[in-house]
């Protein structure tokens, strides 16, 4: 029954419906010579377009295994440095990039039927910019940095919330209470791809990828 009713469920549903969804035109042909300008115009018009949590991306790893991984996570900001996020170093995606310091994001913004895909190696930046980052988070979010034991196996909630509850009480006490596993990592991209839906299908892909002289812009296939 289970299986039904999700086969059932998925047939029902529909990609991109005209009530939530205008799809925008795009043509490659203006689009500028930097990635980045052409990211933080269509992050903007994410906003502008209602898409909720438009910062919130995939983030692919691979560990020591080779095997892949993948979550959600917070964009904290993009310049010529590259693309950055933030975990704890001995998280497990942690782990997986200190082992493969390379990775891919994924954005995925139905309000206008847009996806953009980066991908590169990844460095992680100096304590003090780790520990900046975090300062300029909400008190929560360093409650929950200094929770810690991200990926440890947890034995109950209970103990969860003993150490949840502590960790707001510091946060409160001491808003520049250190983590020192903190860490701002930063993905320099080799490409960048830029998907728009179309309600035909005809959906346009431009990939940006990086050469000795500068970008290189590529249309793909859909």
């Amino acid at each position: 029954m289970g299986d039904d009713l999700l086969h059932e469920l998925l047939r029902s549903l529909r990609v991109w419906d005209p009530a939530a969804t205008e799809l925008p035109a795009f043509d490659p042909a203006t689009a500028p010579a930097d990635p980045l300008a052409l990211f933080t115009a269509w992050f903007a018009e994410a906003v502008a377009a209602g898409q909720l949590e438009p910062h919130t991306m995939s983030l692919a790893t691979a560990g020591e295994d080779g095997l892949p991984d993948v979550r959600t996570v917070m964009l904290h900001g993009a310049d010529a440095s590259g693309w950055s996020f933030a975990t704890h170093v001995d998280s497990r995606k942690g782990r997986q990039l200190t082992a493969r310091p390379y990775a891919a994001l994924g954005f995925y913004w139905p309000a206008q039927g847009r996806q953009v895909r980066v991908r590169g190696p990844v460095t992680a930046a100096p304590a003090q910019d780790g520990q900046a980052d975090l300062q300029a988070r909400s008190t929560g979010a360093l409650a929950a940095a200094l929770t810690g034991r991200q990926s440890q196996v947890l034995r109950s909630l209970e103990e969860l919330a003993r150490a949840s509850e502590s960790a707001w009480e510091r946060a409160g006490r001491e808003p520049d209470a250190p983590v020192p596993t903190w860490t701002l990592y930063q993905l320099r991209p080799d490409e960048v791809e830029f998907f728009q839906g179309d309600a035909r299908r005809r959906h346009v892909r431009l990939d940006y990828r990086r050469g000795e002289g500068g970008w290189v812009r590529e249309l793909l296939w859909p």
